[in-house]
């Protein structure tokens, strides 16, 4: 079975209306399989662009801003998003960035995310909200910047691990550079969703010491905090030359609902009947994998029905 099969089988068993988050071994679960992805399961291979192809992206030649940084954005070729799935309860695509590009600091409110680097070299700089709950403002005299702690500023290089990132914790608001062209899979649970309250948002960061001298902010805050590590973030518009255009994905096609998937689903059901004290009849083993199955299950009667 394809690598981006069996995530997608994980996935969908792991990430239902019924639980509003993953649980830590439910996240686990995922990992366990994300990680094991590589860019040939994806139809990608590292290194295809050609140097001219590449550009010098927002932050010019040399990685940093000057005068010239502005001319170049212009024809560095934009971002490549290849879509996989999407539904309500989970979504699995790809960024393709080319060196240099900067996918800028944005939000993911209510959403654990795994973010597995595929191939290549990119900068992540991610914060948390000070406050709990996400996205509650801690204003700044009259501005709208919100007060954050830094997370994580480090390079990452494949192959590596996957980076998750949860509601309130992980790095939720993150940006990424690219250093090298490189590409990263990402799963988001849920997905972004206006009709869910899921907007992506984009920000600044800004040093704390800008408004730090407006009042005694760390003392509203009862969290003991390095302000070398907080920073405002401050609502923006991405520039016009950040563009995400969408690619061609040739990978293995991920098939809804493959039988793998039917099956653990079919079976983590049993085991939510069985807590509630109940004894459903399983199909016979040779059955399993060449039933048509369908599962219906009504909590307030407690009736289960497989027909095949």
């Amino acid at each position: 079975m394809p690598a981006v099969q069996k995530l997608y089988d994980i996935c969908k068993t792991t990430f239902t209306s019924s639980e509003k988050h993953p649980s830590a071994k439910a996240v686990q679960r995922v990992r366990s399989v994300i990680d094991k992805v590589k860019c040939t399961d994806v139809g990608l291979r590292e290194g295809t662009l050609e140097e001219h192809e590449r550009g010098f992206g927002f932050f010019g030649a040399n990685g940093q801003g000057g005068r010239h940084s502005t001319m170049v954005a212009r024809w560095a070729p934009p971002i490549s998003y290849l879509h996989l799935h999407e539904d309500e309860q989970f979504s699995m695509g790809i960024f393709c960035l080319p060196t240099s590009a900067v996918i800028p600091l944005h939000n993911h409110p209510g959403m654990t995310v795994f973010s597995k680097l595929l191939y290549g070299s990119m900068h992540v700089k991610a914060y948390d909200w000070v406050l709990p709950g996400g996205d509650q403002e801690l204003n700044a005299s009259s501005s709208k910047a919100r007060l954050a702690k830094l997370a994580v500023d480090h390079v990452l290089t494949a192959p590596c691990e996957a980076a998750i990132l949860y509601p309130t914790s992980g790095g939720n608001l993150h940006a990424f550079t690219a250093i090298t062209p490189c590409a990263v899979l990402d799963v988001l649970a849920p997905p972004y969703s206006a009709e869910g309250g899921r907007n992506c948002t984009y920000y600044r960061d800004l040093p704390y010491t800008i408004y730090s001298s407006c009042g005694s902010t760390l003392d509203q805050v009862e969290v003991d905090l390095d302000s070398a590590n907080l920073a405002w973030l401050e609502e923006f518009q991405p520039p016009d030359d950040f563009v995400v255009q969408r690619g061609i994905y040739r990978g293995p096609k991920v098939v809804a609902w493959s039988i793998l998937c039917i099956w653990l689903s079919v079976t983590r059901k049993f085991a939510y009947l069985r807590r509630l004290g109940l004894k459903p009849c399983f199909l016979p083993p040779e059955v399993q994998f060449y039933a048509n199955i369908e599962l219906h299950v009504t909590i307030e009667k407690f009736s289960i029905c497989i027909s095949f």
